[in-house]
């Protein structure tokens, strides 16, 4: 497989995502981990605060790199030349919508959609549930990367990792 994208919100970025990007990238060539741009849904990071962070937890693959899209996906992908689309599944409700969405987009623009179901230790992982468990002092360490952990406690003005 040559090029691949990876997109999300990653609003924050989680292990679970990390877990997708290291498997994608052994598969692919490049990995492109596109953030997206959605002006009608508040956010806790800017998108320049995601790529940022994006960018510190993927620098250890050397075939990684992160940008960010508007619009559709299969625009983005069409624009750079992209013919995969790489997601990740905690479970199948998520299979529903995806499959949907994988469909669509081959309809739209034949650029195919590859499922990598989510490590066991993820599958109930998401950037919401982090979000809220982190907002009201829970721990989140081990969920998210480091940068992001700090990130986080910084944003929430947290004064250790875990409450404060």
């Amino acid at each position: 497989m040559r090029t691949a994208v990876c997109p999300g919100s990653f609003d924050p970025v989680t292990n679970g995502h990390l877990d997708v990007f290291a498997r994608a990238a052994a598969m692919a060539d490049e990995v492109v981990v596109a953030v997206l741009v959605n002006k009608k849904k508040a956010s806790l990071f800017t998108v320049a605060e995601r790529i940022e962070i994006l960018n510190e937890v993927v620098a250890p693959f050397g075939n990684v790199r992160v940008d960010s899209f508007d619009g559709l996906l299969v625009d983005y992908c069409n624009e750079h030349g992209i013919k995969a689309i790489v997601k990740g599944l905690r479970a199948i409700s998520d299979f529903d919508y995806e499959l949907q969405m994988a469909q669509m987009n081959y309809r739209l623009a034949e650029v195919e959609t590859l499922f990598i179901t989510t490590n066991p230790l993820y599958s109930y992982l998401s950037s919401s549930l982090v979000k809220e468990v982190a907002t009201f002092g829970g721990d989140v360490r081990g969920l998210v990367p480091q940068q992001a952990l700090e990130r986080l406690d910084e944003k929430l003005g947290r004064t250790t990792s875990g409450g404060g």
